[in-house]
């Protein structure tokens, strides 16, 4: 389904039905990636999953976004769609954004479950400097290039050092907004009940910013998966749809 949100065209799909939950998907991801997922929900509950802004079918921002305006965004389709959900769901960056937005852009679920949750920052500078040596590197040994081979090169030495920022290459400059962003403040002012999940095996954003974020937010459980890894709702899906729902309940 498509429906236009401020001036963004916007895809998203839902299914099930009773009690709705929301799922924000984590930085390059989309809608699409979630179906199997929500098929496990559905017994219980509609699953709602919008493609955010600049990925899957919705149209990328005009201008550079922080992660204010994902949750505005959020909160406007939210009422655009007439939805009320009962729980939202981020994973990764969509869990920064559900902190953010439930913080201060008016997102009020009864509950909230964050997995592999960004948002906090500052713990990298090794790999902050080794993404600004690649940078300098790649564009050295990028310049005598064609173009397409230029992005090619580049892209291949962003992956080796770990770093998504040309996973969506047109929003470059909004995914080094985005990752400077720290939500701890944010986290410490939600009142709602919060369920935490992180895989044993995450890297990209490891257990223990799920054990930051669970002693800043009031109401929360934190659980470590053994055997996963950033994509937690894809390695452990049927442990993770579980949790979700024992706790939703």
């Amino acid at each position: 389904m498509q429906i236009v949100v401020g001036s963004l065209l916007t895809s998203y799909f839902r299914v099930g039905a009773g009690k709705q939950l929301l799922v924000l998907h984590g930085w390059g991801d989309n809608s699409r990636n979630w179906g199997t997922f929500a098929q496990e929900l559905t017994r219980s509950y509609e699953v709602v999953v919008p493609d955010l802004p600049g990925f899957g079918g919705s149209e990328a921002p005009h201008k550079v976004w922080s992660l204010d305006d994902y949750a505005a965004f959020v909160s406007a389709f939210i009422d655009k769609v007439g939805l009320k959900p009962y729980a939202i769901i981020g994973h990764s960056n969509g869990g920064a954004i559900a902190i953010r937005g439930i913080a201060n852009h008016g997102l009020e679920p009864d509950k909230l479950v964050l997995l592999a949750s960004a948002g906090i920052r500052g713990e990298n500078k090794g790999r902050n400097a080794v993404w600004q040596a690649v940078a300098k590197t790649g564009k050295v040994l990028a310049a005598p290039l064609p173009a397409g081979a230029k992005r090619k090169l580049r892209g291949n030495l962003y992956k080796a050092a770990g770093s998504d920022m040309l996973v969506a290459e047109h929003l470059q400059e909004t995914f080094k907004r985005v990752v400077g962003e720290d939500v701890r403040a944010d986290a410490a002012h939600i009142q709602v009940p919060a369920l935490l999940m992180y895989g044993a095996d995450d890297t990209t954003t490891p257990p223990r910013y799920g054990e930051v974020l669970s002693k800043v937010i009031r109401d929360s459980r934190l659980e470590i998966l053994p055997g996963a890894g950033h994509f937690i709702q894809a390695d452990a899906q049927s442990k993770v749809a579980s949790l979700i729902e024992g706790f939703v309940q």
